[in-house]
């Protein structure tokens, strides 16, 4: 059993025990249990629901492993040849790692 599902404006294809990184939940903490209705597709073994646009009564329930997690860094370098212009700036996007407890449809 597998659901699509929309969490902070992301979508995610997500099955029981899967531990996967989703953008940075600001009010998450370690252990803490939570849950995502936002369900767009449900497939019940060869069953799937499509929701318009959600699934009634679907949920998927998770757990925060780590609520803050840095991923790579991206270097953003701009520069215009012969005008003497170069910026050079880097980025760290956040993360929260969440494990996948169970998909409820």
């Amino acid at each position: 059993m597998y659901a699509i599902v929309e969490i902070n404006g992301q979508q995610f294809k997500v099955e029981e025990g899967k531990k996967i990184f989703v953008n940075h939940i600001r009010e998450a903490e370690e252990g803490q249990t939570v849950e995502f209705d936002k369900v767009l597709l449900v497939d019940n073994e060869g069953a799937i629901t499509v929701g318009t646009p959600t699934v009634e009564g679907a949920k998927v329930v998770c757990e925060v492993i780590n609520p803050l997690v840095k991923g790579e860094k991206v270097i953003v370098f701009k520069m215009k040849r012969r005008k003497d212009y170069r910026k050079k700036n880097g980025h760290r996007q956040q993360y929260t790692q969440v494990e996948i407890k169970s998909v409820i449809a």
